[in-house]
């Protein structure tokens, strides 16, 4: 077993880098915004400011790394051109799957990232159907002091569960094991899907239960369901992957639901985010961060720089953004009436 998820990471890698893992007719959503341009800002360029906050720490942008990769030699070095571009560029970094950390044989270097990252938040995560599968509290705290993380994150992947051979499908009275968790660890606990998104009421229901942020992971980038097709033996699940290749709820939709629903917990749009733009218009439609993900896995497997480069260009866009609505710094942003449908 151990040696099949070491192998599963290196796949979900290869597949992701070089397949179409992406539906054909849906989308993030974010495309049928638009900004209202301010031909007269008002603002100097020069002193745009991108700084916030995330539970307490201080970050330079409203950026992060969204969870991809662990558990294989390739992993690490992906994961430590991510961590350090992290640390110059002041973005938060949230790990992959954190489960083989604690199985001797899944390569656990990948998943320690601190010595490269001193100074960033960065977030641990493991899937929460693994609560009906053994792990607890306890293994949760042993992978947080492990990655020195300052958080946890819970993936949500009944989809890609069902298509991957031999997942875990048993999501059975998991909120109440969320509750406690929530209780006990000691650290945040936020929560995340991982490709379809996140609904208002669902968002509430895990608040409600102890949850301190949600990403929601939305639908329009990355299909796992489409990742799983790939790796699957079973022609029967193979074939009903492709019926779900335009599930989800888009980025643009998850989000505007979520919002309300959340109070002043920090909300994290993720799931098909391109560009700066892109983010400019998430923060400007509730979120409060925006996750990258395999629209940056390319440059991490050459190397930091190309990391850095990548990372310049998105914050450039979402500057660029800002300064073309005349907003000084992200609450204004965020504030914006300029961010309007396209049919305006």
């Amino acid at each position: 077993m151990a040696g099949s998820i070491e192998q599963r990471k290196s796949e979900h890698i290869q597949i992701t880098l070089n397949e179409k893992v992406t539906g054909d007719a849906i989308t993030t959503g974010f495309e049928s915004y638009t900004f209202i341009h301010n031909a007269l800002p008002e603002i100097d360029f020069a002193e745009i400011s991108t700084e916030t906050e995330f539970l307490g720490h201080a970050c330079r942008t409203p950026f992060l790394i969204s969870s991809m990769t662990g558990g294989t030699a390739l992993a690490e070095t992906i994961n430590r051109n991510l961590a350090e571009a992290a640390e110059e560029r002041g973005w938060a970094l949230a790990l992959g799957s954190t489960r083989a950390l604690l199985d001797s044989d899944g390569h656990p270097p990948s998943f320690l990232m601190r010595k490269y990252a001193p100074s960033v938040p960065i977030i641990a995560n493991i899937g929460a159907v693994q609560f009906n599968y053994g792990y607890g509290t306890e293994e949760c705290r042993r992978i947080v002091e492990l990655t020195e993380a300052d958080m946890l994150v819970l993936h949500l992947n009944s989809i890609q569960e069902v298509i991957q051979d031999g997942g875990d499908t048993n999501f059975r009275a998991l909120l109440g094991k969320i509750e406690m968790l929530c209780a006990g660890l000691g650290v945040p606990v936020g929560v995340k899907e991982v490709g379809w998104g996140i609904d208002g009421e669902t968002a509430r229901q895990l608040t409600d239960a102890g949850i301190a942020f949600v990403d929601v992971a939305g639908a329009g980038g990355t299909s796992w369901s489409q990742v799983e097709k790939f790796r699957s033996e079973d022609p029967v699940r193979r074939a009903a992957a492709e019926a779900f290749s335009e599930w989800g709820i888009p980025t643009a939709d998850s989000v505007r639901m979520v919002r309300p629903e959340i109070g002043g917990r920090p909300l994290v749009a993720s799931g098909g985010m391109r560009t700066g733009l892109d983010a400019a218009k998430a923060l400007a439609l509730g979120a409060d961060f925006v996750g990258f993900g395999r629209s940056i896995l390319k440059e991490a497997t050459q190397s930091t720089e190309d990391v850095l480069e990548s990372m310049a260009v998105r914050e450039m866009e979402l500057r660029m953004a800002m300064f073309g609505i005349g907003a000084s710094n992200l609450r204004e942003l965020m504030d914006t009436p300029r961010l309007v449908r396209k049919d305006f």
